[in-house]
C-alpha cells in the first residue's frame, strides 16, 4: 500500500506542475485576494455541520476569564470571523491573520455580533505576533489554522508567550488519519492538489504531537470523527493551559 501511495502521489504531483509553476512565479498571491471568498462559503457549511462541537469546546471559555476583569481572547488565523458567534457576550476579540483581503467578511461577522468588542486586526503569521505584548491576553484561538501554518512549533511558542499565567490555547484542527485507512492513503495522494485549493493547508499534519510537545501545564485533547468531507473527517480539539 505505501509503495501504491508513493506511485500515485508522484502523479498528482505530476498534474500540479501547471499549479507548482504558478506558484513558482509568484502567480499564486493572485488566488490570496479570492480565497477569503470561497472561505467564507465554506466556513458557513462547516459551522452548521461542526455547531454542536464548535459550542461545546467554547463553553469553556468563560472559565479562564482573570477575576472582575474583561476576557480577552486573541485569535490567530480569524479569516472571516466563523468563530465569533461562540464567545461569550462582552469578551474583547483582538484579530490577527496573514491575508489581509480577509476584512470585508471580518466586518460583516462583526456587526453580526456586536455583543462582542473587537480591538484590532493584525496582519501577521501564527509565527511572528511581536505586535502583541507577552502574558496581555486570557485565551488565544486557533481552528483549522495549524493545518497551513509555516512552522507549528513557533505558532504554539508565540501563543505560550502571549497568554498569561493560567490562559488557555484553544484549538480545533483536521489532522492526519490512522494509516490503516484509506482516508490515510487519500489524503497522502491529493495533498499536491489540495495544498493549493486550502491556500497552504495540509491534511497530513500529525498535530497533535506538537501540542503534547509545547510545555503546556495542561493539555485537554480529544480524537474525534466529524461528519464532514472524509479528507478532513479525522480532528483534535481541545484546550491547553499555561
Amino acid at each position: 500500500m505505501a509503495f501504491l501511495m508513493e506511485c500515485c502521489t508522484l502523479i498528482v504531483n505530476v498534474l500540479c506542475m501547471p499549479l507548482h509553476l504558478i506558484h513558482a512565479v509568484g502567480m499564486y498571491e493572485i488566488y490570496k485576494r479570492f480565497f477569503p471568498m470561497c472561505l467564507n462559503r465554506c466556513s458557513i457549511m462547516y459551522n452548521k455541520k461542526m455547531y454542536d462541537k464548535k459550542k461545546e469546546l467554547f463553553r469553556s471559555l468563560s472559565g479562564f476569564n482573570k477575576p472582575g476583569g474583561q476576557l480577552t481572547i486573541l485569535e490567530i488565523g480569524c479569516g472571516t470571523g466563523a468563530n465569533f458567534e461562540f464567545y461569550p457576550p462582552g469578551c474583547k476579540v483582538i484579530c490577527t491573520d496573514p491575508n489581509p483581503h480577509f476584512q470585508k467578511y471580518l466586518k460583516k461577522n462583526m456587526g453580526d455580533n456586536d455583543q462582542l468588542s473587537y480591538e484590532r486586526f493584525l496582519v501577521a503569521s501564527g509565527e511572528d505576533m511581536g505586535s502583541v505584548e507577552s502574558e496581555s491576553v486570557d485565551v488565544v484561538v486557533c481552528t483549522l489554522v495549524l493545518c497551513s501554518v509555516n512552522n507549528i512549533p513557533q505558532t504554539l511558542r508565540e501563543a505560550r508567550r502571549m497568554l498569561r499565567p493560567g490562559g488557555a490555547f484553544f484549538f480545533q484542527e483536521h489532522v492526519v488519519a490512522d494509516p490503516s485507512t484509506w482516508t490515510y492513503f487519500f489524503q497522502h495522494v491529493l495533498q499536491p492538489l489540495w495544498y493549493y485549493f486550502g491556500d497552504g493547508c495540509e491534511v497530513t499534519r500529525e498535530t497533535w504531537k506538537h501540542l503534547e510537545a509545547a510545555g503546556f501545564s495542561e493539555l485537554k485533547l480529544r480524537h474525534i470523527e466529524t461528519p464532514l468531507m472524509f479528507l478532513i473527517k479525522p480532528h483534535i480539539v481541545g484546550y491547553a493551559v499555561k
